[in-house]
């Protein structure tokens, strides 16, 4: 099943401005305008190329293409540990790649959906392999700043050489969707009944692929599930986990 993927110069620079969740506090507000301009530039170059390579150095050289000149570290692997505050998870953190591990778990995951086999799937069971393994490279997070930028990219053009190809603007639209999606993809707190779900980045994914019409409310994601209207049960919605070690 093939279907048709184009995303516009404008849509590329949506997606940027969306994406942009790492800005620097010291800077101005000309700065961070100035930042998302030439990296909104970048996305659609990098987007119009039909070169592509699944590899780990393909996913380096994105971010370098993308931050050259912007961040020091553009495509640089960081080299110290990294929290950050979610309004998704009432200020909490995903628990982020250890940086002593990042290339060797970067690799890893390369290989296990490099010998992955999608033959004899449904569109279902293609779908959640692909949210899990989008989701754990995010949480990887191997550069200081400009992971779901990256990530976003990359992920487009892998979709692309898998056949996908489908006129849709759902990054430029719900990019902050996209990125709380990844973020409860890869937060637990047993405690408080939480579990890491695919669950959310599965609807966008059948939004992106199928051209379905979900409706993508950040509200629902909250883990307090008091901003959702329908105060959906988290705590009952699991993705094991161990199911990517097969891939």
């Amino acid at each position: 099943m093939v279907f048709s993927f184009l995303i516009t110069i404008q849509e590329a620079k949506s997606l940027i401005d969306s994406y942009y969740e790492e800005r620097l506090d010291h800077m101005s507000d000309d700065e961070r305008i100035e930042e998302a301009d030439k990296v909104s530039s970048r996305i659609a170059e990098s987007l119009s190329e039909r070169a592509f390579s699944f590899s780990p150095n393909e996913y380096i050289s994105i971010h370098r293409k993308l931050f050259q000149g912007i961040y020091k570290h553009a495509g640089k692997i960081r080299d110290y540990n990294i929290t950050k505050k979610e309004w998704v998870l009432d200020g909490a953190t995903v628990i982020y790649g250890s940086a002593s591990e990042l290339r060797a778990t970067l690799e890893y995951d390369f290989s296990q959906e490099k010998n992955f086999s999608y033959k004899g799937l449904s569109m279902d069971e293609i779908i959640h392999h692909l949210a899990v393994f989008i989701s754990n490279l995010w949480q990887i997070h191997i550069f200081g700043e400009g992971n779901t930028r990256t990530t976003a990219v990359f992920f487009i053009k892998y979709l692309r050489i898998l056949g996908f190809s489908a006129t849709n603007d759902i990054f430029a639209e719900n990019a902050w969707y996209f990125r709380n999606a990844l973020v409860r993809a890869n937060y637990t707190n047993l405690q408080k009944g939480i579990h890491e779900t695919t669950e959310y980045l599965e609807v966008f994914l059948r939004n992106l692929l199928l051209n379905e019409k979900n409706e993508l409310h950040n509200r629902n994601l909250h883990i307090s599930g008091l901003l959702n209207e329908e105060k959906v049960d988290i705590g009952n919605v699991k993705v094991d986990r161990c199911f990517q070690t097969s891939f």
